[in-house]
C-alpha cells in the first residue's frame, strides 16, 4: 500500500526532470505552430507526453511487486510505448488517418485480450471483447481529440487517477491498476506546470494517445470489478464532449477525422470565457462526478447508482450547455 504514495512524487520528479532535459530538442525539432484549428497564438513545443509515458511506466516498473503484474500489465506497457511511437512520428510528419486507426486497433485488440474477466456475461465472449476493442479505441482517440487546450488533459487525468487511487484502496482495483493511476497521476503533476496558461509545452500525440490507453485499461479494470457506472461517471465529460461533437460534425457531413474547433471546451473559448474558467469548470465538474462514482460503489444499489448516473449526466449537460452559449454582450463573457 506504500508504493502508491511513493510513485506519485516521484514519477513527478522524473517527469518535471526529463521534460527539463528534453524540451530544447522539442523547441528545435518539434514545434506546434498556429493554425486557423489552434488555441495558441505562437510556436510551441510539442512532446512534452514523451517525459509523462516515460515516467508513468518507469516508476510503475520499478515499484510494481512480481506477484502483481498480470499479463496485462505488461501488454498496457508495450502497448503504450507503441503509441507514443506512432504519436511522436505523427506529431512530425502526419501520418494518415487510416494507417493510426489500424495500428491503434492492434493495440488496442491486444491489450483486451489480455484481460481477464467478463463485463457482460449474457454477451457471447467475441461480441463483448470487439465491443470493448471499438471503446477503447474510441477512448484513445476523444483523449487525443480533448487534448487542445492548456492545462485541459491535466484537469481531466489528475481528477479521474486520484479518484482510481481512492476507490482502488477501498477493493475496486487490483495493486497493479492503482500503482500504475499513482504514477500516472505524479507525472501528469510534473508536467502541469509547464502547460499551464500560457503554456510553454504541449502533450502532443505522443502523450495524448498512450494516456488514452492507460487511462481506458483502468477504467475497463474499474468497470470489470463491478465499478460499471463509476467507470463511465469518471470520464463522463469527455465523453460527452467528444462523442457529441462527432456526432454534430458528421451530421454536418464535415471529416470528423481533421482537427478542428469546435468541441464545447473549445466554444467556450470563442465565446469568451478565459482558458483558467473553462478548464477550471472542467477540473471542478471532474471532482463531483468523482463523488458520486465513489457513491455508486460505497453505497451499491440500483437506486444510487440510477440516481449518481442522472446527477452526473445533469452536470455535464450543464455545463457543455454553458460552455456553447453564445456571449451575451459585445461578444464577450466572463469567466
Amino acid at each position: 500500500m506504500l508504493a502508491p504514495l511513493i510513485a506519485v512524487p516521484l514519477a513527478a520528479a522524473l517527469s518535471a526532470g526529463l521534460i527539463v532535459r528534453l524540451r530544447p530538442l522539442l523547441v528545435r525539432y518539434a514545434l506546434a505552430r498556429p493554425n486557423a484549428r489552434s488555441s495558441h497564438t505562437e510556436p510551441t513545443p510539442q512532446g512534452g507526453g514523451i517525459a509523462v509515458v516515460a515516467a508513468t511506466l518507469a516508476v510503475t516498473g520499478l515499484l510494481l511487486a512480481a506477484p502483481d503484474a498480470g499479463r496485462d500489465v505488461l501488454v498496457l506497457g508495450l502497448g503504450a510505448v507503441v503509441l507514443a511511437l506512432v504519436g511522436a512520428v505523427d506529431d512530425i510528419r502526419p501520418l494518415p488517418a487510416s494507417l493510426r486507426l489500424v495500428l491503434q486497433a492492434l493495440v488496442v485488440a491486444a491489450l483486451v485480450a489480455s484481460v481477464d474477466g467478463r463485463l457482460v456475461p449474457a454477451l457471447p465472449l467475441a461480441v463483448e471483447r470487439a465491443l470493448a476493442v471499438l471503446a477503447g479505441i474510441w477512448f484513445v482517440n476523444l483523449v487525443n481529440f480533448m487534448d487542445g487546450l492548456d492545462w485541459m488533459t491535466v484537469a481531466e487525468t489528475v481528477p479521474v487517477t486520484g479518484a482510481l487511487i481512492l476507490l482502488g484502496g477501498s477493493g475496486a482495483l487490483p495493486p497493479a491498476a492503482i500503482l500504475v493511476a499513482a504514477a500516472l497521476l505524479g507525472a501528469m503533476l510534473g508536467f502541469a506546470p509547464f502547460n499551464r496558461p500560457v503554456a510553454k509545452l504541449f502533450l502532443g500525440d505522443v502523450g495524448s494517445l498512450p494516456l488514452g490507453l492507460i487511462l481506458a485499461w483502468l477504467l475497463y479494470r474499474l468497470a470489470l470489478a463491478g465499478g460499471l457506472a463509476a467507470a463511465i461517471l469518471l470520464p463522463l465529460y469527455y465523453l460527452a464532449d467528444a462523442t457529441l461533437t462527432l456526432i454534430r460534425r458528421a451530421a454536418r457531413r464535415e471529416p470528423v477525422w481533421q482537427a478542428h474547433r469546435s468541441h464545447f471546451y473549445q466554444r467556450a473559448t470563442t465565446n469568451g470565457i478565459a482558458v483558467t474558467g473553462v478548464v477550471g469548470r472542467v477540473l471542478a465538474l471532474n471532482a463531483c462526478l468523482a463523488a458520486l462514482a465513489g457513491a455508486t460503489l460505497f453505497w451499491p444499489s440500483p437506486a444510487i447508482t440510477l440516481g449518481a448516473l442522472a446527477v452526473g449526466c445533469g452536470l455535464v449537460g450543464s455545463v457543455l450547455a454553458r460552455f456553447a452559449r453564445a456571449p451575451a454582450k459585445h461578444g464577450v463573457t466572463t469567466s
